[in-house]
C-alpha cells in the first residue's frame, strides 16, 4: 500500500469538501435572517468545518508531499473508501459546529451529523431531522449544506475530483473503483474525458430543473434544492411533507411540479452515458439498450399494478404527505377524478422509490400491503448502473434471471453449454455467473445480518415513544435496513414518509451509516478496508 500516495489524494478531497461549503454561506443573508441567532449559528459553523477541512487537507498533503509511484487497484480503492468515510466526517462538522437542533431543545450529536452528512454524500435522503422549516431549528445556510451533499454525493466525489483535477492516469483506477455497477464506456478512452462527459450533463440536468422549478414560481432556493435531491436521486427536501408540500399552496399547480420532478428522477436513474448518446441524437442506443428497457418497463407495470391495488382499497389521501386541506377542500381539481390523483401518487411513488430518491407526496406506509410489499421490492431493484440511482441496478437483476434460467436448465441438460447474452451480445460466462451470485448473496447476508442487529441493540421505546405500535418492529425495522442499504431513505412505520430516523439509539445510526455508504459503493470497496491483508504495504 502506497500510504503517501494515498494521504496526498485524500488531502485533496479533504480541501474539495471544504472548498464546496463556500457556496452555502451566502444563503446565511439570501435566504435566512442573520438577526436570528441561529442563522448567525450556522454560518459561523460553516465557517469553522470548512478551517478544519482546510487544516485537515493540508496535513494529509504534506504527509504525502513525496509520494512516488502509480496508482493501483488497491490504492484506489482505499482513496475511494477512504474518502468517503473522511467525506462522512468533515461533512457533519457544519450540523455539529452550528448546534443545529434535531427536536426541540435537542441539539444534533456528533453521530447525527455524520449520519446526516453520510445519508447527503450516498444520496439515500434519510435524516434525523424533526422540523425543516423552522429556521430556529435548522439554519438555512445549513440546510442549502445539506442538500449540497446530494450535489457532491450523486456523481460521485471521486468522479468530481477527477474531472476537476485530472489525476492522469490513476483517474482510470480511481473512476472504475467508484462507478457503480457494469456501465457503457464513453467514445474516447480518457478517464478525465469521462469524467467531464458525466460532470457536464450531471450539472446540465441539475440546471436545467431548478430553472423548470422557478418557471413554475417555487423560490431558487427551493428548487436548487430539490434539484440537488433529484438529480442525485437523493431526496432530500426543505420541507416536513416533503414535494406534498407544494400541494399546500394554492398559487402553485402541484400536479404540475411533482410530474417535473418525476420526469428528471426517471433521467437521473438512466444510465449517463445513454442520456450523452441521446444528447448527439443517437436515440437508437437509448431504446435498443435492454437495462433502459427493462427499467421502463419496470416503472409502468408497478405503477398500473400499485394504481389498481390503491383504487381498489382506496388508498390515496386527497391532501398526501400535506394533510391538510388547500383551497376550500380541492387539491387543482384532482379529488374530482380518484382515478387521475391515484395515477398521479402512484407513478410518483413508483419513480422515487424505484431511482431510490425517496421524495413523497404520499404517506405510501399506510398503503394496502401489496402496494407496500411492491414498493418495497422496487428498492432492491434500483436504477440503471452507470446512473445516481442505488439499489442493485436492473443489469445485475437481468443478468440474475438469465443466470438461473441456465443453471436450472443444466441441471437437466448437463452437457448443453450455451453463452450468457446481453442485448444479443455473448458475454464472459463463469467469471460473471460468479460475481453476480456473489453480489446477491452478499446483499442477502449483510441485510439479514443488520436486520437481526436493528432488532437486537434497538428498544421497543423506539416505537412507543412516537406513538407507533411495538408489533410493527419487526417489518420496521427491516424497512430502515432496506432503505438505508439501497439509498432509498423513508421506509415503514416508525421511518414513513412524514417520520425520521432520530428516535434511534447510537449502535443503530452507526449502523445505517455503515450501510449507506456500503450501499452507495456497492460493498467491496467499503468490506475490503476490513481485510488485514488489504494494507500490508505488498
Amino acid at each position: 500500500m502506497n500510504y503517501r500516495l494515498l494521504s496526498k489524494l485524500l488531502g485533496l478531497i479533504a480541501n474539495l469538501v471544504g472548498g464546496t461549503m463556500v457556496f452555502s454561506l451566502p444563503w446565511a443573508f439570501l435566504e435566512g435572517d442573520w438577526s436570528m441567532p441561529r442563522e448567525r449559528d450556522g454560518f459561523l459553523g460553516l465557517v469553522a468545518a470548512i478551517a478544519v477541512c482546510l487544516i485537515v487537507g493540508s496535513i494529509l498533503r504534506r504527509l504525502g508531499r513525496d509520494a512516488e509511484g502509480q496508482l493501483f487497484r488497491k490504492e484506489a480503492m482505499a482513496v475511494v473508501g477512504l474518502s468517503w468515510v473522511l467525506a462522512t466526517v468533515l461533512g457533519g462538522l457544519p450540523f455539529w459546529f452550528s448546534a443545529t437542533l434535531r427536536a426541540p431543545d435537542v441539539r444534533m450529536s456528533l453521530v447525527d451529523s455524520m449520519f446526516e452528512s453520510q445519508s447527503g454524500f450516498s444520496t439515500t435522503g434519510a435524516t434525523v431531522l424533526s422540523e425543516l422549516q423552522d429556521p430556529e431549528m435548522v439554519p438555512r445556510c445549513i440546510l442549502f449544506w445539506r442538500s449540497s451533499t446530494h450535489y457532491l454525493g450523486g456523481l460521485g466525489i471521486i468522479v468530481l475530483f477527477v474531472a476537476i483535477l485530472g489525476q492522469g492516469s490513476a483517474g482510470k483506477a480511481l473512476m472504475r473503483a467508484e462507478m457503480p455497477g457494469p456501465s457503457h464506456s464513453t467514445p474516447q478512452a480518457r478517464m478525465q474525458h469521462t469524467a467531464w462527459v458525466l460532470f457536464l450533463i450531471y450539472t446540465g440536468l441539475n440546471g436545467v430543473m431548478a430553472l423548470a422549478l422557478c418557471l413554475q414560481r417555487i423560490p431558487l432556493f427551493d428548487s436548487l434544492c430539490h434539484a440537488f435531491g433529484a438529480i442525485a436521486t437523493g431526496g432530500f427536501s426543505t420541507y416536513n411533507a416533503s414535494v406534498g408540500h407544494f400541494t399546500t399552496d394554492p398559487n402553485l399547480n402541484g400536479a404540475m411540479i411533482e410530474m417535473t420532478i418525476v420526469v428528471f428522477m426517471i433521467l437521473a436513474g438512466t444510465n449517463f452515458m445513454l442520456l450523452y448518446w441521446v444528447l448527439i441524437r443517437q436515440f437508437g442506443r437509448l431504446f435498443g439498450d435492454l437495462e433502459w428497457r427493462t427499467y421502463a418497463a419496470i416503472i409502468v407495470v408497478a405503477t398500473a399494478v400499485v394504481l389498481a391495488a390503491g383504487l381498489a382499497h382506496g388508498d390515496f389521501d386527497q391532501y398526501g404527505t400535506s394533510d391538510i386541506a388547500v383551497d376550500g377542500g380541492r387539491a387543482e381539481g384532482s379529488e374530482d377524478y380518484p382515478v387521475f390523483r391515484g395515477l398521479r401518487y402512484s407513478l410518483f411513488q413508483v419513480v422515487s422509490i424505484m431511482t431510490t430518491t425517496g421524495f413523497c407526496t404520499d404517506e405510501f406506509e399506510k398503503w394496502n400491503s401489496l402496494s407496500v410489499g411492491l414498493l418495497l421490492t422496487l428498492m432492491f431493484i434500483g436504477g440503471c448502473a452507470g446512473s445516481t440511482g442505488g439499489g442493485i441496478k436492473v443489469i445485475r437483476h437481468i443478468l440474475f434471471v438469465k443466470v438461473l434460467r441456465l443453471e436450472i436448465e443444466q441441471a437437466f441438460h448437463p452437457r448443453v453449454v450455451r453463452p450468457l447474452r446481453i442485448g444479443g451480445e455473448p458475454v464472459e460466462d463463469q467469471s460473471l455467473r460468479k460475481s453476480i451470485l456473489v453480489y446477491f448473496s452478499l446483499v442477502l447476508l449483510i441485510f439479514v445480518a443488520s436486520w437481526l442487529f436493528t432488532l437486537a441493540v434497538e428498544p421497543d421505546s423506539t416505537w412507543t415513544a412516537s406513538g407507533h405500535d411495538v408489533e410493527h418492529k419487526l417489518i420496521d425495522s427491516a424497512s430502515c435496513v432496506a432503505a438505508t442499504l439501497n439509498n432509498v431513505g423513508p421506509g415503514l412505520g416508525v421511518v414513513g414518509a412524514r417520520q425520521n430516523y432520530g428516535g434511534f439509539g447510537v449502535p443503530s445510526k452507526l449502523l445505517f451509516i455503515w450501510l449507506m455508504m456500503l450501499g452507495r459503493l456497492e460493498i467491496f470497496v467499503i468490506v475490503v478496508l476490513f481485510v488485514p491483508s488489504f494494507w500490508r504495504s505488498q
